[in-house]
């Protein structure tokens, strides 16, 4: 419940704090005494729009605080604020156009507290927001009424996995002919590398062949010259250390001393002939082959062009390989998840579909009961020939099919005609500031069980009607005010005399200025309000009504 208010220099305000009971609560005073700067001082406190030149003339900054009591926080949005021992709004405007908004003295943008704002209260005035004119608002009370919450957690459930499939399926087709692309490059570079039969030591190997067979004509010489002086021509090598063996034999049957040399130079002549053996295995080798030199030149040419491409070495080559592979599965895993995805997407819109038409069938059955509710009210209400409509069509695409969104297919719309032989038209487009309280006011005497707003204001909710009508809406207005906190600026005494908690609104001028003062109202000062409300000036014969007025009410 909004327990208490605080305005400083806002308007006529200088410093004013107005407190507010459970229940009935009923505003009274002259025109223009300043009730209507105490609606709109909470409106501040609730997020409205604000304007500089709503400060006090010669201060620098106005501000309105709202204390509220609520039991159950559940209802209300998330601000991650602790608001479990009341909710304080508190609005500060500043002279250069800028203001500051605070939740229990937490700063907040202000989106945020007009979302709470509207969570806590309603404010139904002729210049105030009108949520009734919305028509989210208008299918919320339909959904409300009807206790469509299953109908509707299903359709919201459905509607995020429908959303959320559509959103892979879209990413996945967009990027379909990016992927084909993909897939054709990565399957041919796999290829390439797999078809070059690379292998770890192969490069290294041809470079040393390359080597050999771009230096064959001075290989080969060296090598016959090496082999000649080595074993072919007179005087080689081989042969004299032959005759220096035969020489050392001969010296070793006189001295046996020369034994070691003996052995060492017996022991070289094996060495000599294998290394001849081998020199003529080269001289073999080198053996110019022109066609093997261009097999090498090309081999390494496709190793260094997979290397440029791929990596600077056989492991970085491969590595690139294996990676390009794992993404070409996937990518091709992603075409059949296409495929399955298309499949799961028409069962889950189809889903979708029935769902929300059996939630589109539950809300044209809750309309028609509410329309007859209503009717039935306005005409309590001072509204004679009246007609309401609730209008659930369900919106629709130009090739005429369902345009589904989170709370299904449904546009909801109030129709009214307030006046016999006029068409039904919207709501918003028809109804006058005062009609519009009257027609908010027969929805929350049907509501009042269903509807989780705690606080409702109605501001000239009393326009153009009285005598047997005012008693009408009085009743309505306590009726409501049994499961909501009702404030209620009102002209009439009827309304008032039924209220639990009277404040008078009244402009008093002190040291040549003019402040509004607030006058909590019991016993005899309530009836001499009464009085006034009865006649315009208090007489024995309007407080002898107001007495009766307020004896019926008890």
């Amino acid at each position: 419940m909004l327990r208490e208010m605080n305005i400083k220099n806002l308007a006529i305000i200088d410093d004013l704090t107005v407190q507010f009971d459970d229940g009935f609560n009923v505003l009274t005073g002259e025109t223009g005494a300043g009730k209507s700067i105490i609606v709109d001082a909470l409106g501040l406190a609730l997020g409205d729009r604000a304007q500089s030149d709503m400060i006090k003339a010669g201060e620098k900054e106005a501000s309105v605080q709202a204390l509220f009591e609520i039991g159950d926080t559940s209802v209300l949005p998330e601000t991650g604020i602790d608001i479990s021992g009341g909710i304080m709004l508190r609005r500060v405007l500043s002279n250069s156009g800028k203001s500051r908004a605070y939740i229990n003295d937490v700063m907040v943008t202000l989106q945020t507290l007009s979302d709470l704002g509207k969570a806590l209260v309603d404010i139904h005035s002729q210049h105030e927001h009108q949520s009734l004119l919305q028509p989210e608002k208008q299918r919320m009370i339909i959904d409300s009424y009807g206790g469509h919450y299953q109908e509707l957690e299903k359709v919201h459930e459905l509607y995020t996995v429908v959303q959320s499939l559509r959103e892979e399926f879209s990413a996945l087709t967009e990027r379909a002919k990016e992927r084909a692309h993909r897939i054709d490059l990565l399957s041919f570079q796999v290829s390439e590398i797999d078809s070059a039969g690379l292998n770890p030591y192969e490069k290294k190997s041809l470079e040393e062949e390359r080597k050999i067979l771009l230096n064959l004509s001075k290989l080969k010489e060296a090598t016959e010259t090496a082999y000649s002086l080595l074993y072919e021509t007179d005087g080689s090598c081989t042969e004299s250390l032959a005759k220096v063996v035969g020489k050392l034999r001969d010296m070793q049957a006189v001295d046996p001393a020369i034994t070691d040399t003996l052995e060492m130079l017996e022991s070289a002549l094996p060495l000599l002939d294998d290394a001849a053996i081998s020199l003529r295995s080269c001289r073999e080798k080198y053996t110019l082959d022109p066609v093997r030199i261009d097999e090498v030149e090309a081999r390494l040419d496709l190793i260094r062009r997979l290397e440029k491409k791929y990596g600077n070495s056989f492991e970085d080559i491969l590595a690139y390989r294996n990676a390009a592979a794992d993404e070409l599965k996937e990518l091709e895993a992603s075409d059949e998840r296409l495929q399955t995805l298309e499949g799961s997407l028409g069962k889950q819109i189809d889903l979708l579909l029935h769902a929300a038409e059996v939630l589109s069938s539950k809300r044209k059955k809750t309309a028609r009961k509410v329309e007859d509710l209503i009717e039935k009210n306005l005409n309590d209400l001072a509204f004679m020939n009246v007609q309401f409509r609730i209008d659930v069509a369900q919106d629709r695409d130009e090739a005429g099919n369902y345009r589904i969104n989170f709370n299904g297919i449904d546009r909801v719309e109030f129709l009214i005609s307030a006046n016999a032989g006029e068409p039904l038209k919207p709501l918003a487009k028809v109804a006058s500031g005062g009609e519009l309280s009257r027609v908010m006011l027969a929805l929350k005497s049907i509501l009042a069980d269903v509807d989780h707003v705690p606080v409702l204001i109605f501001d000239e909710v009393d326009a153009g009607i009285g005598g047997k009508t005012a008693e009408s809406v009085a009743r309505k207005l306590l009726k409501v005010s049994a499961r909501h906190q009702l404030l209620c600026i009102t002209h009439l005494p009827q309304i008032a005399s039924l209220a639990a908690h009277h404040l008078r609104i009244e402009k008093v001028q002190k040291n040549a200025r003019v402040r509004v003062a607030v006058y909590e109202l019991s016993g005899a000062d309530r009836k001499e309000e009464i009085a006034r409300m009865l006649s315009g000036t208090v007489t024995e014969i309007s407080r002898r009504h107001a007495e009766e007025l307020l004896e019926r009410t008890k």
